[in-house]
Order: C-alpha cells, then structure tokens, then sequence
C-alpha cells in the first residue's frame, strides 16, 4: 500500500484512490533538506504542490542553483547511482516519491515522468542562455518575468527565495543582485514593497530589457 507521510508529524494517513502502490507521498516544511548531492540515488520524486530548488557544490565550496521545481516536476536524477543534487523545499511542499525500480515495471508512470523531464530540460535550456548571454539586470528582469504567471499585471509576487539563493540561481554575487533590483526601481519597471515582496510595473519594458518581448 502506498504510504503517506507527514513529515511534521510523523503520522500516516490512507493513500488516495488511484495512487501507485509503489511510492509514498511526503509532507514537508519550508527550507528542508529533501535529500542531498552524492547519496545513493533510491526514488525519483514528483512535486505536488510547493517550490524546490535543486543545487550544486562547486570544488570551492560556492553553490549554485541549478534548477527551481513547482508543481508537476521531477527530481532525483542520479549519476553512478548517487543524486546528482541536492533537493531543497522553499516553500511547504508535497512531494510523492517512487521506487526506482517502479519505472521498469510501471510503463505509464516511466512515460509520464519522462515527458515532464524533457519539459525541464527545455527550461534549462533556457537557463543557460540566461547565465551565457544576459547581464546581471536582465537576467534579475528574466527571474521576475519567469515568476510572474501569464497574464499577470500589476500583482504583487511573493518571492520564496532570498537575495543569496536568486544570486545563486543567476550566478551573480548577492551584492550585484541587489544593485539589478535598486536599477529596476530606480527606472520605474518595479517597487520593491518588502524583500520577499515585488510588485511589476511595466511589464513590457521588462520583457524588452528580457529579451522576451
């Protein structure tokens, strides 16, 4: 029976109709640790609902972040059959996970999984772009935008990441990410209400300044 787990409580609850027998569907917290870069690579993990960002150590102890997850996304790629990163939760997240070995013998659940990574894939692709060929203020322009759902106008957007990690995230120093969101400001396309709290004035000025207008 598949099993569902509270992580703030330890306590289990039936698994919904329908579930993989195969998995268990976890509860977790802001800010935990889901698992870590190099351990031994044992279930792919789905989020339900929730942020998660995926890092990286560099050999000089910098990190970088190097995938930002919602829902419907997946994680636990191994290489060697260690995790290739370390998964980390930004907000109250829910997350099923599933036995590696599910994916042999669950043909409709390996071709789900798949068509979300190739979907990922895509994005990071466009990541990289981003970190290759933008400066720092249009890739902070291209972080926001990224946030914002479609047809979004002048809502304010909660931003579940602190200055370091949108740093790390856009490979740039935390110094150098606040100047972007001060320029913004100053140029009349932001108001920065609090510092998880950014509210987009001129949405297409900053997706010229993004490159994705």
């Amino acid at each position: 029976m598949r099993q569902i787990i509270d992580e703030r409580t330890g306590g289990t609850v039936r698994p919904p109709c329908g579930a993989e027998p195969h998995g268990a569907t976890m509860r977790i917290a802001a800010h935990v640790t889901v698992l870590h870069e190099g351990d031994p690579a044992r279930r792919i993990m789905e989020v339900v609902d929730g942020a998660v960002m995926l890092t990286k150590l560099l050999p000089d102890g910098r990190r970088q972040v190097v995938e930002l997850l919602g829902p419907g996304d997946v994680f636990g790629l191994a290489h060697a059959d260690a995790y290739a990163c370390s998964a980390e939760t930004l907000t109250p997240a829910t997350i099923n996970t599933h036995e590696r070995g599910a994916l042999e013998r669950d043909p409709v659940l390996a071709a789900r999984l798949l068509r979300r990574f190739e979907a990922q894939l895509c994005v990071m692709h466009s990541h990289a772009l981003v970190l290759g060929r933008m400066s720092a203020l249009e890739r902070v322009a291209f972080f926001l935008l990224r946030l914002m759902p479609d047809g979004m106008v002048g809502t304010t957007l909660h931003l579940s990441m602190t200055r370091q990690e949108i740093a790390d995230f856009l490979g740039l120093t935390l110094e150098t990410v606040s100047r972007a969101f001060s320029e913004l400001k100053r140029r009349g396309l932001v108001v920065l209400q609090r510092a998880d709290e950014v509210r987009i004035q001129d949405r297409g000025s900053m997706r010229r300044l993004a490159g994705a207008a």
